[in-house]
């Protein structure tokens, strides 16, 4: 193999290579986890770049770096997009993602490929992660706030990582794709679709948005008193909520309170939230702190995403894609110039 050469993986390879694997994902973000509670992981926070501006985007690049060692390290970027008019389009994603992959030793990149399915598994699997640790064990009802791409992959890691669940509620103001969303897990899993999100969660143990808000829409007294919520977004549930919890994770304090907007930046600025209130994903991970200590506590949960998790499970893909004889294979030169 060249020392210039890249595996480049279309949508279709980085499915047939294991990406649609939840059980698969979940390992890989729960060992993740634990490799950065562990200090085996360096991770500047996003770079963030909205356009026409950070408040008012109706699209936005952003680089999410990291760098992971271990028993097998790697270097590299996830460049994540959305565009608002993507989503007035049909058939054209809202969500547009690549993964670069490098070898930390030569910073050769070692692979290019599609992350739009990842970011969806590993969003999921990050809620997944903190559901495992968080959720009461006897826990039945699971209300799904959001059925866009993630809506999907939440299902499936909430049923792998809750075994306990007996009922997903799939909430969507449009009802026709909770529905249809629905209808895929037929027979699988009971999932029941449903318009109103109050209803939605009440009497739910457990409630996840994956929805594209800009604001606060879920008040306290909507939720059961010992529930474990999760958000995946910058906002969702009132200040209230969080401000009540009685234990809140998150997947990295830093990141919310330096991205523009986000609730916790909003609340950090506000004298509202300090950072000993927290607890991270990667404390229940490498067992620095437990999930709950009683069946009665409220438990709070948010997730932003973060470029390491991206770039674990895009590497267990190249790896598996590799051993497979999947991809295509680029050279970013022949004979390099001035070296």
């Amino acid at each position: 193999m060249k020392q210039s050469e890249i595996l480049y993986l279309k949508q279709e390879e980085v499915i047939a290579a294991g990406l649609l694997d939840m059980k698969q994902a979940l390992e890989v973000a729960e060992n993740t986890f634990r490799l950065l509670g562990e200090g085996q992981i360096r991770q500047p926070n996003k770079i963030f770049l909205g356009v026409p501006n950070d408040e008012e985007w109706q699209s936005y690049g952003m680089s999410m770096p990291a760098y992971i060692g271990g028993e097998e390290p790697v270097i590299g970027f996830k460049w994540a997009a959305e565009s608002v008019y993507n989503a007035t389009q049909p058939g054209m994603p809202y969500g547009l993602d690549m993964v670069l992959l490098s070898d930390p030793k030569t910073m050769y990149p070692k692979a290019i490929m599609d992350g739009t399915i990842i970011t969806a598994m590993r969003t999921a699997a990050a809620a997944g992660v903190a559901a495992k640790y968080t959720a009461r064990k006897d826990s039945r009802v699971a209300a799904l706030i959001g059925a866009g791409v993630i809506g999907r992959t939440m299902i499936m890691a909430m049923m792998e990582a809750v075994p306990s669940l007996q009922e997903i509620r799939l909430v969507d103001l449009d009802l026709a794709k909770a529905e249809a969303m629905a209808k895929e897990f037929e027979g699988k899993y009971n999932v029941v679709a449903c318009n109103d999100t109050k209803a939605a969660c009440d009497g739910a143990d457990l409630v996840v948005t994956e929805t594209t808000s800009r604001r606060e829409f879920i008040p306290k007294d909507w939720l059961k008193k010992n529930a474990t919520v999760i958000q995946m977004e910058a906002h969702s549930y009132e200040k209230d909520v969080i401000c009540s919890a009685d234990r809140i994770f998150l997947d990295s304090w830093e990141q919310m309170i330096h991205l523009p907007g986000h609730v916790f930046q909003q609340m950090h600025q506000a004298g509202q939230m300090t950072v000993d209130r927290i607890k991270h994903f990667h404390d229940l991970a490498t067992g620095e702190a437990i999930g709950r200590e009683s069946d009665e506590e409220f438990v709070f949960c948010g997730s932003y995403g973060m470029g390491c998790l991206d770039l674990t499970i895009a590497d267990k893909l190249y790896r598996n894609a590799k051993e497979m004889g999947l991809g295509t294979k680029l050279v970013q030169w022949d004979n390099p110039l001035w070296v």
